[in-house]
């Protein structure tokens, strides 16, 4: 689906989606109203009910195995967001054993990528482009800072080795929220999700074709179950856009001393949990 509804507060998506899937429901409806004349009326009733049970199944497991991918990489955003705050806060602890000026530049190289990443990286996730084909500069020079430091004590050898393990953790995690970034729902998926649906909304239709108050009032509760569905999927399918997605803020947290950000995304740490 584009951005422009996945970028789209709660309220305004729920409206959207529940339109559109009635709007559906009315189209399939008056097709069935249309089909259903007092000659095949008959012809269409002797379909057997025991279809409902087959179609309804395998339009669940659609929903059940779509909705286990969005959560999963939900989650796995959330993960790799935590793990790379946790990082660059270890970086900025452990950066205390060392003299002023080594320190004071990783410092400095780590708020410029934090700020860095507030300001460009999640803009550009929340549209799936950004990409791997550039290292962040100011995590690579930390990394040099530290490799090229001359330890003095048993302590800054300690803090060295675990700076750097940190440091390298970071740039996983980076690597992770930005692949995650690119991941949703297949439009091949979306549409055997919309299929099914329709197929049900159809047999629903025409196994009451001889009544068209139950034959609407039995589609318009199924609707209302699919666009529920729907709506949760969507909701939670691109983890860094939306009302739902992951910001920034779990990094701005760690920022070291008073450094502002501006310009950035919101800065919830997390989404509410799906």
């Amino acid at each position: 689906m584009s951005d422009w509804i996945h970028g789209l507060p709660i309220l305004w998506m729920t409206v959207v989606v529940f339109a559109l899937t009635y709007l559906v429901t009315v189209t399939i409806y008056a097709f069935v109203v249309v089909l259903a004349t007092n000659r095949r009326t008959p012809s269409l009733k002797a379909i057997s009910p025991g279809l409902l049970s087959p179609l309804g199944v395998t339009f669940g497991l659609f929903v059940v195995f779509t909705a286990i991918q969005v959560w999963n990489d939900y989650d796995r955003a959330v993960v790799a967001v935590n793990r790379e705050a946790s990082s660059l806060k270890s970086v900025i602890v452990l950066a205390g054993s060392f003299p002023e000026g080594p320190r004071e530049r990783l410092l400095g190289f780590i708020t410029s990528h934090i700020q860095e990443a507030a300001r460009h990286e999640w803009p550009m996730m929340a549209h799936r482009n950004e990409t791997l084909n550039i290292t962040p500069p100011d995590l690579a020079q930390g990394l040099e800072l530290v490799l090229a430091l001359n330890p003095s004590t048993p302590g800054q050898a300690i803090a060295q080795r675990e700076i750097t393990e940190a440091l390298e953790d970071a740039l996983d995690a980076r690597r992770q929220r930005i692949l995650i970034s690119q991941v949703q729902v297949s439009f091949f998926k979306w549409v055997c999700i919309l299929v099914q649906a329709a197929c049900v909304l159809f047999a629903i239709g025409l196994l009451h074709c001889d009544n068209r108050l139950t034959s609407g009032f039995a589609m318009g509760v199924f609707a209302t179950g699919v666009a529920a569905c729907l709506l949760l999927i969507v909701a939670y399918d691109r983890p860094f856009i939306g009302q739902y997605g992951l910001g920034p803020g779990a990094l701005l947290q760690v920022l070291p001393g008073s450094a502002q950000v501006t310009g950035a995304p919101p800065t919830s740490t997390l989404g509410p949990n799906p």
